[in-house]
């Protein structure tokens, strides 16, 4: 009996290993589903953890969360070459910013998330299963993105907390996911948030995942991501006038190290 399954395993694992030689489509498919299946089982396993250890939902949990989900890029041939982690030894709260690419984002967050630092993320996210249990008890801040003023509100709060619970807060100004190479314009919120709590934003920049990740081309391979951590930029002084400004100087900053690392 035992030996018959063995022989089915064996068979399906070559059936696999042949589908996946044939067609992108099918290695792309294949990927993305062990990736999701992986998300979902971690999460389900990492959640009583969190519980045991923490009791509930706090940023402690993502030490926990963070260990587990460094585990992934070795199922995926993912390697990170990581510069300026000392950028994120400032004093006190800060505002973190990145380029938002794809569902692969979550590997290259956790590699270097500083701790004490908690995310903002749409609200949507909180009903992925055992996902959204898993973030939810990380502490990540979710935002109704369909609201405008529900999102202000939220933010307001988080300034609050960020002096309360002097924590790091990483967002992502693109507002969405864009796997073209380039970037698309920031949003105003982060840096309104961090003039109106005078802290410092914190540029983080990963080279662009088109050489080995592209939906559109059924692309998904093993490969290497550049990640940067820039020098803090200070907005001690700067009012509501000046967001503006500092949105376009992060932006045309990130900008310019993503195409650098990117070649």
């Amino acid at each position: 009996m035992e030996l018959g399954w063995l022989l089915w395993g064996a068979a399906v694992l070559l059936l696999l290993h042949v589908l996946m030689g044939l067609s992108p489509a099918v290695n792309f498919a294949l990927r993305i589903g062990f990736y999701s299946l992986l998300c979902l089982l971690a999460s389900a396993l990492t959640a009583p953890v969190c519980l045991l250890v923490n009791g509930g939902r706090t940023v402690k949990n993502m030490r926990i969360i963070r260990t587990v989900v460094k585990t992934f890029k070795y199922f995926f041939g993912l390697r990170f070459e990581v510069k300026g982690l000392e950028n994120f030894k400032v004093e006190g709260p800060a505002i973190i910013v990145s380029n938002h690419q794809s569902i692969l984002d979550m590997m290259g967050l956790m590699e270097i998330l500083p701790d004490d630092c908690v995310q903002v993320g749409k609200k949507e996210l909180m009903y992925a299963g055992t996902v959204g249990l898993i973030i939810y008890l990380g502490g990540v801040i979710f935002i109704n993105r369909k609201s405008t003023s529900s999102a202000k509100m939220v933010m307001a709060e988080v300034a609050k907390s960020m002096a309360t619970d002097n924590v790091k807060v990483w967002v992502y100004p693109e507002g969405t996911r864009n796997c073209t190479g380039d970037l698309l314009p920031f949003k105003k919120g982060a840096f309104h948030l961090a003039v109106q709590a005078q802290v410092p934003v914190i540029p983080v920049v990963y080279s662009s995942f088109t050489s080995f990740y592209d939906p559109k081309k059924n692309l998904f391979t093993s490969g290497k991501i550049k990640v940067e951590v820039l020098p803090p930029i200070e907005t001690k002084g700067l009012t509501s006038d000046d967001v503006s400004d500092l949105t376009d100087r992060c932006f045309h900053t990130m900008r310019e190290t993503l195409f650098r690392l990117s070649g």
